[in-house]
């Protein structure tokens, strides 16, 4: 498996980023309800390339597009952050760390370009979801199931996504110097610092990461470090810790934060 980042997004779509991109790059796991859902470069690759037409060719956004991202870390996660990045959007990602508090910068008077929010934080009082233009919400139900039921002012990720192709059209092209979220940083910069990240772990080519999503909700760790060191991500959620033996030698892990 050979390394890549964030700014070498169309090669990753693409599956050419991978070598075997038949074997799995992200497998994500909920030890509480038995979920298991595991995506090739390929498979990842064409759900990204999904959010990427929803972004451009509904909600007409290109390169410096703003898009805020509210949602825990996931396989559907990672496809929206990919596909928005694909196409050169500066995407700030708000963990719920920062639930009930004013997003530094963003105003009330200042809405975004786009939001996905999950469920579960748009029923939160403590929640502050910031405005966009265009709202879509995601149940993150097994399997990517759409919404039963979709709330007043948004619409279901899943359902609207699924109508784009599994192939990332030919867009504008983007630099390493663009903002890859709102405060600036660069797609270089976000690359350079998960290559940083990646070294501290010892993380190589053809490690398999176990994250305790529970412990990281940081992109930069659960998905771009694994990127940058051309490794592959096994997401647990409520991990099962008194198990964990057993997950590290069922999923082949090799490195586990």
């Amino acid at each position: 498996m050979q390394p890549t980042t964030v700014t070498d997004l169309p090669a990753l779509l693409a599956g050419d980023a991978v070598a075997g991109a038949d074997r799995p790059l992200l497998t994500y796991c909920d030890d509480a309800t038995g979920e298991r859902v595991e995506l090739t470069a390929v498979e990842l690759g064409g759900l990204a390339a999904r959010t990427a037409g929803l972004l451009r060719e509904d909600c007409g956004l290109d390169t410096g597009s703003r898009v805020a991202v509210l949602l825990p870390p996931h396989w559907q996660t990672a496809a929206v952050l990919l596909g928005a990045w694909s196409i050169g959007a500066a995407v700030s990602f708000r963990p719920w760390a920062t639930a009930g508090l004013a997003p530094v910068g963003q105003g009330e008077n200042d809405p975004l370009d786009a939001l996905f929010v999950s469920r579960q934080r748009l029923d939160s009082w403590l929640e502050q979801v910031p405005q966009a233009r265009h709202r879509y919400v995601l149940g993150l139900a097994p399997g990517g199931a759409p919404l039963g039921e979709v709330p007043d002012g948004y619409r279901d990720f899943a359902a609207d996504a699924s109508r784009h192709p599994a192939n990332l059209p030919a867009y504008g092209a983007f630099g390493s110097t663009d903002a890859a979220s709102p405060d600036g940083t660069t797609y270089r910069q976000w690359g350079g610092l998960a290559q940083g990240v990646a070294d501290q772990l010892g993380l190589r080519a053809g490690d398999r990461l176990l994250v305790d999503v529970a412990k990281h909700e940081q992109p930069v760790m659960w998905l771009l470090t694994p990127l940058a060191a051309g490794a592959s991500v096994v997401l647990c959620a409520n991990l099962d810790r008194a198990n964990l033996d057993a997950r590290i030698a069922a999923e082949g892990v090799t490195r586990v934060i």
